[in-house]
């Protein structure tokens, strides 16, 4: 009668009351929602030091512990958001890509002229790159990567843009509303008009002493790549613009 006594004084102080068991439930759920925020933070900061890492050096010259230092984390916690530094690179490029291109199809996928909606587009990117100032550098250093990843990123993101941007600039050519042009060489010249500036802030800046971020800069360059689109590619560049 004691040794079974004893068993269910033993089984009674083992098995948690129903109340016990709900505060040690809320106990977790608050630790795992305070864990949530904390490991996006750190996520971030890590994603914020590779971009810049990445931007100097490229992907071959990066380094893991440069990253994981610039960061304020150790390597191992590097490892356990990211497989690797290819899987860095790639969500470091994703974390703009992404945002772009929705962004972007939403311009182009809109109602409105062929005019209104190209610039519209053009500003878009503008803006975007000039928010962005490792963006460019990391855009021109992706060409020189791995052909495989430079697939991914193309057909994932860049194609759909660019079907898009190349039907709406032979609609424009359709219309009317744009000179005879090669829709593709258009293109080229689109994007070499807002991200060779940006990319090549450093030589401007070694040569004339200006900054090509600098907010008054950057407003001046804006205002002349769209006057130079209008008076470069529309028909009728005074025409007032209709929504």
């Amino acid at each position: 009668m004691l040794r079974k006594a004893s068993a269910t004084a033993a089984v009674i102080t083992q098995q948690p009351s129903a109340g016990s068991q709900a505060v040690a439930g809320s106990s977790h759920q608050l630790e795992s929602g305070a864990r949530q925020p904390r490991g996006a933070h750190t996520r971030a900061t890590i994603l914020q030091a590779a971009e810049r890492i990445f931007a100097e050096v490229g992907l071959e010259g990066a380094r893991t512990e440069a990253i994981a230092e610039a960061a304020g984390v150790n390597k191992a916690l590097l490892y356990y958001y990211f497989k690797g530094k290819d899987d860095l690179y790639l969500a470091v490029l994703e974390s703009h890509l992404t945002e772009f291109r929705r962004r972007a199809l939403g311009v182009l996928e809109s109602k409105g002229s062929a005019r209104v909606r190209l610039l519209r587009y053009v500003s878009l990117h503008f803006d975007f790159i000039s928010a962005r100032p490792y963006y460019p550098r990391l855009a021109h250093r992706l060409m020189s990567t791995d052909d495989r990843l430079v697939r991914r990123v193309v057909q994932e993101y860049s194609a759909p843009i660019y079907r898009k941007l190349a039907e709406l600039i032979e609609e424009g050519v359709r219309s009317r509303e744009f000179r005879q042009v090669n829709s593709h060489h258009t293109i080229y010249s689109l994007v070499g008009l807002s991200v060779f500036y940006f990319a090549a802030a450093p030589i401007v800046k070694e040569l004339t002493q200006i900054d090509a971020f600098d907010r008054a800069n950057v407003a001046c360059r804006r205002d002349e790549v769209l006057k130079f689109i209008r008076y470069g590619l529309f028909r009728n560049p005074a025409q007032k613009l209709n929504h």
